[in-house]
């Protein structure tokens, strides 16, 4: 381990290895510590197209596209009465899949693979202890072996990039600041299954999303050859249900009874693992960024399962990220302006998605679940969310201006307390999940600053 490294990332994740990789092939000395030793476990299995030309830009396109993973040509929802798709469009010059189903441990295995193969210097099964600041700006890290505590030392750094997930280092235990939302305060339990059968409509290889009750379920065809099935429901009517059944198992087992869409993917299927469970999963941190850091991917936010942005948050937030500090090391912006921009554009990324998550469970049509009640933005979620600028002012180009002003109009109409009517939410997804996000022209520069890839990547003037 090295005593001292121009830039230390923490977390080994989708953000955490694209954000290193990234600032190697910029040139800087870059140091991850990851905790674990990889392949590890880890859910979030479904991609985005959104994730394919950060992807590129990492150099590791390729290596993912031979991986053998399940190609995804899009998503299928039986949502209440209804049944939607989305289909995605291919992407690149070839016109090749854009999207695909992983298995977490290969994927995340070829990032922090290609991240050290690109100058990294990666160390795995080491977790850090502890921060030394100065002042607000934290300066070094100490680490310990997580198998042999003994082994341990300490590592300086010029700037850190927080990309430790959920147990977020800099949030959870020295900012103190991660909050978690009103709506989402769910329950997700999944399992997987062999033999399942193939949604028999749809795009090729989409992930299966279907309402139930309470609730609704996912269905992921992995490359294995066994599906994921996850059930996600309300934290209090889950835990009020195992109670009364007895386990997890049972209510896991009756949710799938309760959904034909699903129990007609299983019918003939076996259950190969045990119920995996996790809840209170939808946060953000009140900033994602001080004095030489940034967080990035979940250990600055998480938002809900629903529209499988996970991935594409972190990969976004990590070229987010590389572009604000190559841009500092070079001098070519200032910190606070760099750091700004980052804040700005990461978390309007966020909060698009949230308030898109919350206008789609609006839309279920069975008012009277509890559950789906349960979803929508209260007043409270609103504070410190400008949304005006949100789908106004500020241009991430997430979405064209179409949808921006559609679901603007249908987020007015629910705070009037009106109804939504009969829209669609997911008319306009293929251009939600395919835009990239990210102000890249002078005329899009949000305070004076856009993003740009040449001739290196960074933070321009317009």
């Amino acid at each position: 381990m090295r005593a001292t490294t121009q830039i230390l990332v923490i977390g080994g994740g989708p953000a955490g290895s694209t954000a290193a990789g990234l600032l190697a092939k910029e040139g800087f000395e870059v140091t991850l510590l990851e905790r674990d030793h990889f392949p590890r476990y880890h859910i979030g299995e479904s991609l985005l197209p959104s994730c394919r030309p950060i992807l590129e830009r990492l150099g590791v396109w390729d290596k993912i596209a031979a991986a053998g993973f399940q190609p995804k040509g899009g998503a299928y929802y039986f949502w209440g009465p209804e049944e939607w798709e989305v289909r995605f469009r291919p992407h690149g010059r070839d016109g090749s899949t854009s999207a695909w189903q992983v298995i977490r441990a290969d994927f995340d295995k070829i990032l922090l693979d290609h991240a050290r193969e690109v100058g990294v210097d990666v160390t795995e099964g080491i977790a850090v202890k502890k921060l030394d600041f100065d002042g607000d700006r934290p300066v070094a890290a100490h680490w310990a072996e997580a198998k042999n505590p003994a082994n341990s030392g300490r590592i300086e750094f010029d700037y850190l990039v927080d990309a430790s997930g959920r147990g977020g280092v800099m949030a959870t235990k020295y900012l103190k600041n991660r909050k978690f939302h009103n709506v989402f305060r769910n329950v997700a339990a999944w399992s997987y299954w062999k033999d399942a059968k193939q949604l028999d409509r749809g795009p090729s290889g989409a992930i299966t999303v279907a309402s139930v009750g309470d609730g609704w379920f996912w269905g992921i065809p992995l490359p294995d050859g066994t599906m994921s099935v996850g059930l996600v429901t309300g934290r209090d009517s889950f835990n009020a249900a195992r109670n009364e059944l007895g386990g997890v198992d049972p209510v896991y087992h009756k949710a799938i009874g309760d959904c034909p869409a699903i129990q007609q993917l299983l019918i003939e299927a076996e259950q190969v693992t045990e119920v995996k469970v996790e809840q209170d999963y939808s946060y953000a941190a009140e900033r994602f960024q001080g004095p030489g850091f940034l967080l990035a991917g979940d250990a600055a936010c998480f938002l809900d399962p629903l529209l499988s942005t996970g991935v594409h948050l972190g990969t976004y937030s990590a070229l987010i990220g590389t572009a604000a500090i190559s841009s500092v090391i070079r001098g070519e912006i200032g910190e606070r302006e760099a750091w700004d921009f980052y804040e700005v554009v990461y978390r309007r990324a966020y909060e698009r998605l949230l308030v898109l998550v919350s206008t789609f469970y609006e839309s279920y049509r069975g008012k009277e679940h509890h559950f789906f009640r349960a979803q929508q933005l209260s007043e409270k979620d609103w504070e410190g969310m400008d949304v005006q600028a949100a789908f106004d002012r500020f241009v991430t180009g997430i979405a064209d201006l179409e949808d921006t002003e559609e679901v603007y109009r249908r987020i007015q109409g629910h705070l009037l307390g009106e109804e939504s009517g009969k829209h669609n939410p997911l008319d306009n997804l293929n251009r939600v999940h395919e835009h990239k996000q990210a102000p890249e022209k002078p005329e899009k520069a949000i305070n004076g600053l856009y993003l740009s890839y040449e001739p290196h990547i960074g933070i321009r003037r317009a």
